[in-house]
Formats: C-alpha cells, sequence, structure tokens
C-alpha cells in the first residue's frame, strides 16, 4: 500500500479546515485599506484607501518567548495571541506608526484545530484593539520537529506614519518622562519567571503567593495571574500623537527599562527616573525576592510596572498626560530627561 503524507503526519485536509475556521475571526478584523481575504498566497493592502498621502512604512516582528512554555503547560492559550500582536503593535506605535495589518505563523508538530482556533481568537481579539486587519499568515504541521501539544507563534506587523509624524524627534535636557502601566509581565524574562517558580516549589495551579491586583475579587491560580496578556498601548498613544506634543516613545521589553529608554535618546543624554513615582506591582516583587536579583538587575530584565515611556516637553507634558489618561490609560510623571552623567535610577523600587 504507498505511503501518504497523511502517514507521515501531515494532515492537509484538517489544515484547509482549520483555514475555514480563521477566516471569520480576520473578517471581523477588517479596516480601511484591507482589500484581500485570508486563503490567498498573500495579503494585500491599500495604502491610499487608508487615507495616507506621503507615508513611511513601519514593520515589525516578535514573538512571545517562554512565555509559551507556562500556556502549555497550565493549557491556557487564551491570551497567548493577545501577546504575540500586542509585542509587535508595541513597538511599531514607538515610531508615530499606526498599525495597519498582522501575519501570524504558528508551527505545530501535529494541527490540532481547536488549539490553534483559541490561539487566533486571541491574535483576532488583539488586532480589533489595535485597529489592524489580520490579513495572512501560516498554520505550519511539522511532525518530528514539536513534540505532541507544542508550538510556536511568530507576528509580523506593518503600520505608516505620514513622514513629518516619525518618532523619536526634537528630545531634550529638561524633557519629561511618562510612564504608561503595564499589566503585569508582559512578555519578557520568562525563563527567570519559570525558574523562580521551579525553585519555590510551587504549581502552575497554587494560589498565586502574592497579591494580584486586577483578580476583580476573585481567588485566582498562578498561572493566571503569570499570563496576564502584554497590554496594547495603541489608544494611549494615538491620544498622545494627536496633541502633536509627542516626542519619543520607549516600548519596555527586552533589555527593560535601563536599556530601552535609552534607545529613544540622542547621545550625550540619559534619564533620571524616580522610582518611588510608582507602585511596583506585587508579582515583580516575588520576583525578586526569589531571584534576589536587585532593583538594577530587575530594571533590565522586567517592566517592573511601567510598560511603555513618553517622552514631551516640560512646557506640554501635562497636555499629553491629559490625553492619554482620558484615552483610558493612567499615566504619570516619572522623571525627565538630563546629561549622560546625571543619569541615574533613584528611590526604592521595593
Amino acid at each position: 500500500m504507498p505511503l501518504t503524507y497523511k502517514d507521515a503526519g501531515v494532515d492537509i485536509e484538517v489544515g484547509n479546515a482549520l483555514v475555514d475556521r480563521i477566516r471569520p475571526l480576520a473578517a471581523e478584523t477588517r479596516r480601511p485599506g484591507t482589500v484581500s481575504e485570508i486563503g490567498g498566497f498573500a495579503g494585500l493592502f491599500d495604502l491610499k484607501k487608508a487615507g495616507y498621502v506621503d507615508p513611511i512604512l513601519v514593520s515589525t516582528t516578535d514573538g512571545v518567548g517562554t512565555k509559551l512554555r507556562v500556556a502549555i503547560e497550565s493549557n491556557d492559550v487564551s491570551g497567548i495571541g493577545v501577546d504575540l500582536v500586542a509585542m509587535c503593535v508595541n513597538d511599531l506605535i514607538c515610531h508615530g506608526a499606526a498599525p495597519l495589518f498582522f501575519l501570524d505563523y504558528l508551527a505545530m508538530g501535529t494541527i490540532e484545530p481547536d488549539l490553534a482556533t483559541d490561539i487566533v481568537k486571541g491574535i483576532a481579539k488583539a488586532c480589533r484593539a489595535a485597529g489592524c486587519a489580520l490579513i495572512g499568515g501560516e498554520t505550519a504541521e511539522m511532525p518530528g520537529l514539536y513534540r505532541d501539544g507544542d508550538f510556536d507563534l511568530a507576528g509580523f506587523a506593518l503600520g505608516a506614519a505620514e513622514r513629518h509624524q516619525l518618532l523619536p524627534r526634537d528630545v531634550h535636557d529638561d524633557d519629561i518622562l511618562l510612564g504608561f502601566p503595564s499589566s503585569g509581565l508582559h512578555s519578557n524574562g520568562f525563563s527567570l519567571v519559570r525558574k523562580v517558580v521551579s525553585d519555590s516549589g510551587l504549581s502552575w495551579f497554587d494560589n498565586p503567593p502574592f497579591h494580584v491586583s486586577n483578580s476583580g475579587g476573585r481567588r485566582i491560580r498562578l498561572y493566571e495571574a503569570v499570563l496576564e496578556p502584554t497590554r496594547i498601548y495603541v489608544d494611549a498613544v494615538g491620544a498622545a500623537l494627536s496633541t502633536g506634543n509627542l516626542k519619543a516613545l520607549a516600548h519596555i521589553t527586552g533589555g527593560g527599562m535601563t536599556e530601552n529608554v535609552m534607545r529613544i535618546l540622542p547621545a550625550g543624554l540619559g534619564a533620571k527616573v524616580d522610582l518611588d513615582s510608582w507602585n511596583c506591582p506585587d508579582i515583580f516583587k516575588w520576583i525578586e525576592q526569589g531571584s534576589e536579583l536587585g532593583a538594577a538587575e530587575m530594571l533590565h530584565v522586567f517592566n517592573c510596572g511601567i510598560g511603555m515611556v513618553a517622552i514631551a516637553s516640560a512646557d506640554t507634558h501635562l497636555d499629553v498626560l491629559d490625553a492619554v489618561n482620558d484615552a483610558g490609560t493612567a499615566a504619570i510623571p516619572i522623571g525627565r530627561v538630563c546629561s549622560g552623567d546625571e543619569a541615574e535610577y533613584a528611590g526604592s523600587l521595593f
């Protein structure tokens, strides 16, 4: 009897059926400029119909890292798709661009239609929140490379900004740093988080040994606190951009605050940050106690409660602050731009 592709571990019909499941999820994310639908060889987008006159295209790609392992071990993939989109679009908006469309790549040993659909539901939910269309992607069945139940994710976002609106621009000494709160760990530092949990002897299904402020009063399990999806800052940044006074943005991801803020500062300038200006969430305090990293290294690995940092002038930062707060993000001043030799992180984080 001849060997078939299905015998080798790849079921083309299951893949085709999954595309049929995904198609309506993608259709819900359509926005002005969307031309194509899921199922073609490529996704099409019309910049002119999106309203751009002199656009610069801005692109990003990212994954979710070993946060995936927590999702797999806890059998909760409901927020992983949100993380994937958030990590891409939050980088993209740092250049003043609006997200236009998103593509995903999902690789599995064997396609599990229910699992894959749940992941894409999260991606579509986040695309709607970010105002971008899910116009394509790839679901790869790769027997022998991934164990049963394992998978990997990658995302790709493309946005645009009018040429004169690109960020960063015109950052000076004494400009004000504004911190946008994070929703939790976001999607960085999970190799360390997993080590701390392992060393503690806790299970992902135990109650968290720290206070979770966004639990709504219900009892939650450790994996739920750890898997809280990455916050999407598109609306907050859009409000800040509308003031015309936003100078720069730093997404606090890998490298933490200390590294990412420096990426948007001109040579010779630094950041003077007041660590007492915000309350570091208890999850970070617990990680620090379990790892004994100290504040400096925690700020270099995690967001520690601040997921995005904006820069505006001392004269106009209150306008930016008001606009962001009106958009539903409780931003606060956390420091200022300074000369490089004055840079410091002062105060007590924990």
